[in-house]
């Protein structure tokens, strides 16, 4: 596929239509990525109400860090950088670990809900 950019911003009409099925692939792989971050986040929010009212600590290094490496396989066998899908969990988990924190604060203060 070529363009026929002229430099009068001409583009031709079939590299439009190939950016415009890649782009509609795109979006909807991103709303399916928002979709499951919103389940995983119903999931750990029910994980740090469970560990507040028993008292656990809102991190698990251990499980942490069995999870970055599960997750570094599952990204070289997808062909994705390790080194990337690392640093997308770790983002996620510090945003969980907050989460729980707060949970358990509201918790010990008498004004978490219970979970679901």
């Amino acid at each position: 596929m070529t363009t026929s950019n002229t430099g009068s911003g001409d583009v031709d009409p079939a590299v439009r239509e190939e950016l415009a099925r890649l782009r509609d692939s795109i979006d909807n792989i991103d709303a399916a990525v928002v979709h499951m971050l919103a389940e995983r986040f119903k999931a750990t929010q029910q994980v740090g109400h469970l560990k507040a009212h028993h008292q656990l600590p809102p991190a698990d290094p251990a499980r942490e860090a069995r999870q970055i490496e599960r997750l570094r396989t599952l990204a070289e066998n997808a062909k994705l950088d390790p080194a990337f899908a690392e640093k997308f969990l770790n983002f996620i988990i510090a945003e969980v670990i907050r989460h729980h924190e707060r949970i358990a604060e509201d918790t010990v203060n008498g004004s978490a809900p219970l979970a679901d």
